[in-house]
């Protein structure tokens, strides 16, 4: 597959995964316990695992063919 084709799949798949990914989030960020200490952690774990799924799709994208 050609790069500028891999790059612009990756792009399609890492828009719609961060579509799921923030709706999915705030839906499940309304079940959290109205304490500041557990949003901070909630939002601190969501707001930074975002990427580790898109990790092995990013390497994938800039691998050469």
């Amino acid at each position: 597959m050609p790069a500028r084709l891999r790059k612009l799949v990756g792009l399609v798949a890492m828009l719609a995964f961060m579509a799921v990914y923030v709706v999915l989030a705030s839906k499940l960020g309304d079940l959290v316990p109205d304490h500041w200490a557990a949003r901070l952690v909630y939002y601190a774990v969501v707001g930074t695992a975002w990427g580790l799924p898109l990790f092995p799709l990013i390497r994938w994208m800039n691998t050469e063919p």
